[in-house]
């Protein structure tokens, strides 16, 4: 690490909040922000230019989601810990995220000493998981089985969560850059790997499973 600090890269669309974890860390004498960017062609524009030790990333963002730039920032720079910072619960992306290589995962109303000690433990080479988080690995392993929506791609994720939300197939298809056909494709995928039969189903389980905000 430069000048024994750890070097921030900051990837959030919301300069609010971009400036709030900025504040957070400030106070910290061995942590530094070095680097900001809104979406995640900025972001990677930023890593091939300078040296970063930590990316703290969104998931919600135009273009290319966070999960998205999680994965071509590993493919890139295999050095660098990636954290996700999210409005999503645990319950949503975790699981996927560590899947995909982060080295943790945190929701943006967690404490400041959280945000700072999870920075730490990913600088060093280690993974930031939360006790819930463990024990919901944990019961997964033992057989205890994932979460149904755990085993939709994270495009069919975006799919479940907007027809959740009332989107029409022609809103999402607008919105995800797909022909509404493919919705409809994805749509019965999602139905068939979950098990239901209608819009109805998918909005009560995505509202009892926290999949909306």
């Amino acid at each position: 690490m430069a000048n024994n600090k750890i070097r921030i890269m900051l990837v959030d669309d919301h300069t609010v909040v971009r400036n709030g974890v900025r504040l957070m860390l400030s106070s910290e004498s061995d942590i530094v922000v070095a680097g900001e960017a809104a979406n995640a062609q900025d972001a990677l524009a930023l890593v091939r230019d300078r040296q970063f030790d930590v990316a703290l990333v969104d998931i919600a963002m135009p273009g290319k989601n966070g999960l998205d730039l999680l994965r071509l920032l590993r493919a890139e720079q295999p050095k660098l810990a990636v954290l996700i910072l999210s409005t999503y619960s645990e319950e949503v992306y975790a699981v996927r995220a560590l899947k995909l290589g982060a080295a943790g995962y945190l929701t943006k109303d967690s404490p400041a000493a959280v945000l700072i000690a999870a920075v730490r433990k990913a600088a060093a080479g280690g993974k930031y998981v939360s006790q819930a988080l463990t024990e919901k690995i944990a019961g997964m392993l033992g057989g205890g089985g994932a979460a149904t929506h755990e085993e939709l791609s994270n495009r069919e994720l975006e799919v479940l969560k907007m027809i959740a939300a009332g989107e029409s197939l022609v809103k999402i298809a607008d919105t995800l850059h797909l022909s509404p056909n493919t919705v409809t494709t994805y749509r019965t995928r999602i139905l068939e790997k979950m098990g239901m039969t209608s819009n109805a189903e998918l909005t009560r389980y995505a509202i009892e499973n926290g999949l909306l905000i």
